[in-house]
């Protein structure tokens, strides 16, 4: 063993190790966090408009314009006056033309198909823009540790959200149904806002190195991430019921505020048209499916005035921020949800309602991300 001089400065003669940068938690993690999260931004919009477009092809009774499911070859659409026939000769054996449209005009039907096309066509291309991105950052090697699975997860909610749309569009394709089964449409709808939260989510964490959130979640706020969970859960359940007044239209059969019609509680509220079960009638009853509506939107708005409280306290200023923003889009829904009802669901305003429900659905999000991981400011107010 070589001596040493005890003057000689310590570790001099040997190689320094260069300075690293990022913390440990952070080495070997690879990928490209920045451009995923582009990625995974951009299907957040394609799904929100996907949404949006939803909405407006049950508002126009439109979905059940195209009766076959062609999940390759449908993506073309009509080219000449023989396939426009040809569309048109099966709808026309639909339940939906007999019963409400018989005598429609060629004119008539292209206006209704381009919806349920439109519809479909940002579905294929939501599916497309996922494949061929993870795909792309597989191959690369860009995906981050421990998010493969996570990405490869969105993609499976989406190749289910498409079986389940056209199980609810078969639902009205048969017997005398003249719209799809009003519990299918509140399922795939809720799909929707479960993929467009599980993006919402991923991208708020890709904002940040893993460094950075698990510094965070040293300091989060346990019991207001936890209500914050009790309120995203309590609006799911309320976008599904909304879901349900839309598939039956009984946001039309009620159009009075605070009463129903003169009532607190509908009258016939148990009523089941074909004299089945009464369970039948919290899915099949407008009035009851309204009432019920209306009943979980003042819960709602009583357990968000409880949620903002909370958050108004916290020693974060984003997330004090965040809170404030959560409260006011609740106070805007339920103004939009009595005119929704006051107009009978006029179109523009049932439309932005649901719109609505999708702003306040990524507040919240946001919300109990900050929650769960706060963006800390220092003396000087800048963030760390």
């Amino acid at each position: 063993m070589a001596k040493r001089s005890i003057f000689e400065e310590v570790g001099e003669g040997a190689s320094r190790p260069a300075p690293q940068t990022g913390g440990l938690i952070d080495r070997g993690t690879g990928g490209a966090r920045g451009a995923i999260r582009i990625w995974l931004i951009v299907l957040f919009l394609l799904v929100a408009v996907m949404i949006v477009v939803g909405g407006l092809t049950r508002l126009s009774d439109a979905g059940l314009s195209i009766t076959e499911w062609k999940p390759v070859t449908g993506a073309i659409p009509p080219l000449n006056a023989a396939d426009w026939q040809a569309e048109f000769a099966l709808y026309q054996q639909s339940p939906q033309y007999r019963l409400t449209n018989e005598g429609m005009s060629m004119a008539q039907f292209q206006q209704i198909y381009w919806w349920e096309w439109g519809h479909r066509f940002l579905g294929r291309l939501i599916g497309l823009v996922w494949a061929v991105g993870f795909l792309g950052f597989w191959v690369a090697g860009k995906i981050p540790a421990g998010w493969k699975k996570r990405l490869l997860w969105v993609g499976v909610l989406g190749g289910i959200q498409g079986a389940v749309g056209w199980w609810m569009v078969a639902s009205g394709l048969r017997d005398d149904m003249t719209s799809v089964a009003s519990y299918r449409l509140a399922t795939h709808l809720g799909i929707g806002f479960v993929i467009l939260g599980f993006l919402a989510w991923y991208a708020l964490l890709l904002g940040r190195s893993e460094g950075a959130l698990l510094q965070a979640r040293r300091v989060r706020e346990g019991k207001l991430f936890s209500i914050s969970t009790g309120l995203l859960h309590l609006t799911f359940i309320q976008i599904l019921l909304g879901a349900l007044v839309a598939g039956i239209d009984a946001g039309r059969a009620f159009p009075t505020w605070p009463l129903m019609n003169g009532s607190f509680f509908p009258a016939d509220a148990f009523y089941v048209p074909d004299g089945g079960a009464t369970w039948r009638a919290f899915f099949e009853n407008p009035g009851l499916v309204q009432f019920v509506h209306r009943m979980v939107a003042y819960l709602l708005f009583a357990f968000a005035i409880v949620v903002w409280l909370k958050g108004r306290k916290s020693a974060h200023a984003a997330t004090r921020r965040t809170f404030h923003m959560v409260m006011a889009m609740v106070v805007a829904q339920a103004v939009l949800g009595i005119v929704t009802a006051l107009t009978a669901a006029h179109l523009h305003v049932a439309i932005t309602h649901q719109i609505g429900a999708i702003l306040l659905w990524v507040l919240i999000l946001r919300a109990r991300y900050l929650a769960q991981y706060p963006v800390v400011a220092s003396i000087r107010g800048t963030a760390k």
